[in-house]
């Protein structure tokens, strides 16, 4: 596969602050109809915050989604990949973490996101099918 990241990725994601409340989160992530938001600050990515989050560490601890702000709960174990490097380098970052989507930086900023779902849809081969299998084995 010759593909880089930027033919499969989502360009210029939506993205929230530490200091926005999870309630904002969850409602930008129902406009885009996602369940995961980069973090930034200045541009530069410093978490990312999902449904999963909201819900385990929000919801089921029955903490205000009000006033809890999103940099309370984000994950800030990152990982990164560059809009030129091959979409083959990339399912190996996520196959290895075994995370479902990966940041797209360039020059220190958020240029975009590349998900599990993106990937599949781009190889479309046996390839993916076996990345799949490997991060969902978390």
């Amino acid at each position: 596969m010759s593909k880089k990241v930027q033919e499969a990725m989502s360009p210029n994601p939506r993205t929230v602050s530490r200091s926005d409340t999870v309630v904002s989160a969850a409602l930008v992530m129902e406009e885009e109809d996602v369940g995961s938001l980069p973090v930034v600050d200045h541009g530069f990515p410093v978490g990312i915050v999902t449904d999963r989050d909201i819900t385990i560490r929000v919801v089921a601890q029955r903490k205000d989604p009000n006033t809890i702000t999103v940099g309370e709960i984000a994950s800030d174990d990152l990982h990164y990949v560059t809009p030129d490097q091959d979409l083959d380098e990339a399912l190996e970052v996520m196959a290895y973490r075994q995370v479902r989507r990966l940041l797209v930086v360039d020059d220190d900023q958020l240029v975009g996101i590349l998900a599990q779902a993106d990937v599949v849809h781009e190889v479309k081969d046996k390839k993916a099918g076996q990345l799949v299998e490997q991060i969902s084995q978390t």
